[in-house]
C-alpha cells in the first residue's frame, strides 16, 4: 500500500490522478492538500511514501504584473515543498514540470535538445526543476515529468481552443504536421508507474502515436455528429506565417521516440489517439 499526497486541490492533472488512483484502494491512499495558504506547512508529510507536485500557475497571460508570481509559485514553492517532504522522509518527489522548458514552438526533442525557455512558466519550471534535483539522496528520489500538451474531459488550455473550432467550422486546414500530446488517463497512468517502481529521472511521456492537429479536429467534429471538410487551399500561406500562435497549432513539435520507452508503454496498456478522443467528447 502507497500512501501519496498530491498537491494542488484544483489541478486538473491532481484531481484526474487522484480518481485514477482510488480506482485501486487496496493498492494506493490518496490525499489532496491546498497550497494556497501556509496551512500546509503544519501538514505532517511524514506519513506518506510520495509526494506529487502539480500545483502551479498556467493558462495565464504573461505580464510584467504577474512576472514574479511564476517564480514564487512555480519555482519557490516547489523547492519548499520537496525541502519539507526530504526532511519528514518522504521517499519520492515527483514533479510535474512542462515541455515548456525547451522554449520550442517548432522541432524534435531529444536528450542533445538545450533547455532554453522563453516564458516565465517554462523558465520558472526548468528552475524548479534543478533546485529540487539538488535534493536528490538515495532515501528521497526525485522524479521529473515534462509531458506534452495534455487533453481530456474537462481539461483547459489548447485542446479546448481547438474544440471549439471543430464545432464552429465546416472547413478546417490540411496540414501534415505532428505533434506530440497525452492523454491525461495516460499520464496518470504513467505516473502510476513511476509510483509503483520509485523511479528517479526526467521523463517525457506522450501517447504512443502522433497526433496529426487536422486529424484531431475531424475526429472532434466527427464525435459531435458533424462533417467537417479537411482543405489545403491554405497550406501555403499557413506554411508561410511565421506566426507563434499558427506555429502552435500547425506546426511540428514532437519528443522524439527514443526519449520514450514504448515497450514500457504497452505495458501499460495506454489508451490510443482515437479511443481517447471518443473519451474525451462522450
Amino acid at each position: 500500500m502507497k500512501r501519496i499526497l498530491i498537491t494542488g486541490v484544483n489541478s486538473y492533472v491532481g484531481n484526474s490522478l487522484a480518481e485514477w488512483l482510488n480506482k485501486k484502494p487496496d493498492h494506493y491512499t490518496v490525499d489532496k492538500i491546498s497550497l494556497k495558504d501556509g496551512s500546509w506547512r503544519d501538514k505532517d508529510f511524514s506519513r506518506y511514501d510520495v509526494v506529487v507536485h502539480v500545483a502551479g500557475i498556467a493558462h495565464k497571460k504573461e505580464t510584467k504584473q504577474n512576472e514574479h508570481l511564476y517564480y514564487k509559485i512555480n519555482r519557490d514553492l516547489t523547492f519548499q515543498i520537496a525541502h519539507k517532504a526530504r526532511g519528514e522522509n518522504v521517499g519520492q518527489f515527483i514533479f510535474l514540470s512542462s515541455m515548456s522548458v525547451y522554449g520550442l514552438n517548432e522541432g524534435v526533442i531529444d536528450e542533445n535538445t538545450p533547455l532554453t525557455p522563453t516564458s516565465h512558466y517554462g523558465k520558472s519550471k526548468l528552475q524548479a526543476e534543478k533546485d529540487i534535483e539538488a535534493l536528490t539522496t538515495d532515501s528521497f528520489k526525485v522524479a521529473i515529468v515534462r509531458p506534452p500538451m495534455i487533453y481530456g474531459k474537462g481539461c483547459k488550455g489548447n485542446y479546448q481552443r481547438l474544440r471549439s473550432l471543430a464545432l464552429k467550422t465546416p472547413v478546417f486546414p490540411d496540414i501534415n504536421n505532428k505533434r506530440s500530446m497525452i492523454y491525461i488517463d495516460n499520464l496518470c497512468e504513467f505516473i502510476r508507474n513511476l509510483i509503483d517502481k520509485t523511479k528517479s529521472n526526467i521523463f517525457c511521456p506522450q501517447n504512443q502515436e502522433y497526433v496529426r492537429t487536422s486529424e484531431m479536429v475531424k475526429l472532434i467534429s466527427k464525435e459531435h455528429g458533424k462533417r467537417l471538410k479537411l482543405t489545403s487551399l491554405f497550406n501555403r500561406k499557413i506554411n508561410a506565417m511565421n506566426i507563434g500562435t499558427v506555429q502552435k497549432v500547425f506546426g511540428d513539435l514532437v519528443y522524439a521516440e527514443p526519449l520514450q520507452d514504448y515497450k514500457e508503454i504497452e505495458a501499460l496498456n495506454f489508451i490510443d489517439f482515437q479511443r481517447s478522443i471518443k473519451l474525451t467528447e462522450e
